[in-house]
């Protein structure tokens, strides 16, 4: 789920073209072959949005007018990213975090070798992938000034992370830092890319490899998106990196939280997930049936209600952690914790993106086949209090926000004030080393 775009999407881009070019050499020249695909591409999402859209004003757009007047830049453009690039600006005129244009896959996957993320209204480089060309220029706790040129802020963060991971890969890097320390240094990173098999044999006259090889692959991403825990007497720490558990996975961890008296529920970094998770974990955690949010559709919605266990919810202490990645129903179950009184959030304030959506997959052609789609918003969720989170994001009860410093150390100050709010002894450099980043290998 993509974080919302801020605004100014299509200056971000132009912006980060602009600043990236020398070091990205001349872009190569779009055909005339792929300047009708695209053109193709912006017609079929264009009737998409309209026809699937939760709000059939689009806000007061004029989808047709600003139609013409999109397919007039993808015919001016010099390049298939800026191509793509106008597509995704033209979707986002409804300012939507979950409605958003999904491009063709690319012939090889990247690799910037470093993590970076916003903590407060400041970037940071969080995590640098070891053996890469950023592990000697990088270090976590690098505050990032600017990107090219393009300065790197809270509002605009989602439009930047969106352009250089979906729409147009850059082939270096070039950051303006400022260590721990106050000291302040340019950087280029270069990326590493990594060419995929264009055809894959998945029979077993060559012995199986391919199919091994998407057998391994799918077992890695498991491992990274497993849920982990830890227990002392006094409390659980469950760190829950999506909403993606059937309901009796979600009892049987509520089951062992259920042994202590306080439970930290760390959903920093979460990008939400299932709506059947994350009813059942609200269940998991309230004493009665507690209404999450009201649906706004075309059509007329059923609230989504989250059914309570009864006896067998977990009634202790609950603290939740939360972070600026943190997006959807991790948002909302952070705020249904809040307005039914239920625990404390802990943490940075929240992504904001938190709409339900669905994927409308499309292609075209005939002996090549291209695929791309477009996610669309069915419905916008509005709280208990009458309040939509899309925009705003969950503001913690108490915020804790790790310092370049604290990075640097491997410090986890947020984890360590849950931990005081629980009552177990955890300080931020054991917090820290509790669930160490993994990279997914390439």
């Amino acid at each position: 789920m993509k974080p919302s775009l801020a605004a100014s999407f299509l200056a971000a881009a132009a912006l980060l073209t602009v600043g990236l070019a020398r070091t990205l050499g001349a872009q190569q020249q779009i055909s005339n072959l792929d300047r009708g695909r695209a053109e193709s591409m912006l017609q079929t999402v264009r009737d998409d949005v309209k026809k699937h859209y939760y709000d059939p004003s689009y806000h007061g757009i004029d989808l047709d007018a600003r139609y013409t007047e999109y397919l007039d830049r993808i015919k001016q453009a010099k390049s298939l990213d800026a191509a793509f690039t106008t597509i995704a600006a033209y979707v986002d005129l409804l300012h939507d975090s979950h409605t958003y244009f999904i491009p063709p896959s690319r012939p090889a996957r990247f690799d910037y070798g470093f993590r970076m993320q916003m903590i407060g209204d400041q970037a940071y480089i969080v995590e640098v992938r070891p053996g890469s060309d950023a592990a000697t220029k990088l270090h976590s706790g690098d505050q990032i000034l600017k990107l090219g040129r393009y300065d790197v802020n809270r509002q605009d963060y989602s439009s930047l992370s969106y352009f250089i991971y979906q729409l147009a890969p850059q082939g270096d890097i070039p950051l303006d830092l400022r260590d721990p320390a106050g000291k302040e240094r340019q950087e280029l990173v270069k990326t590493k890319f990594l060419v995929d098999k264009r055809m894959l044999n998945l029979t077993m006259f060559n012995g199986g490899m391919d199919i091994e090889n998407l057998i391994l692959q799918q077992e890695a991403a498991e491992h990274l998106l497993r849920q982990r825990s830890a227990e002392q007497d006094a409390a659980m720490i469950w760190k829950m990196p999506e909403f993606d558990l059937a309901d009796a996975e979600v009892d049987r961890a509520m089951d062992k939280a259920r042994k202590h008296p306080a439970l930290i529920l760390d959903l920093r970094g979460n990008p939400g997930g299932s709506v059947a998770t994350l009813e059942r974990m609200v269940g998991d955690v309230m004493d009665r049936d507690v209404t999450i949010s009201s649906r706004v559709s075309r059509k007329p919605q059923k609230p989504q209600i989250a059914r309570t266990r009864g006896k067998d919810a977990f009634s202790g202490k609950l603290i939740v952690l939360v972070d600026s990645r943190s997006a959807s129903a991790a948002e909302l179950f952070a705020r249904t914790v809040q307005l039914e009184h239920r625990g404390i959030v802990v943490g940075d304030r929240t992504a904001g993106a938190v709409m339900e959506s669905l994927f409308y997959p499309e292609q075209m052609g005939a002996d090549v086949e291209i695929f791309y789609g477009v996610a669309i918003t069915d419905a916008n969720l509005i709280m208990a209090d009458g309040k939509s989170l899309e925009g705003l994001g969950v503001t913690p009860d108490i915020t804790v926000l790790p310092t370049g410093a604290d990075l640097a150390a491997g410090l986890d100050p947020a984890l360590a004030k849950a931990g005081e709010l629980a009552g177990i002894k955890l300080d931020a450099v054991a917090a820290g080393k509790l669930f160490p980043f993994e990279w997914a290998p390439l």
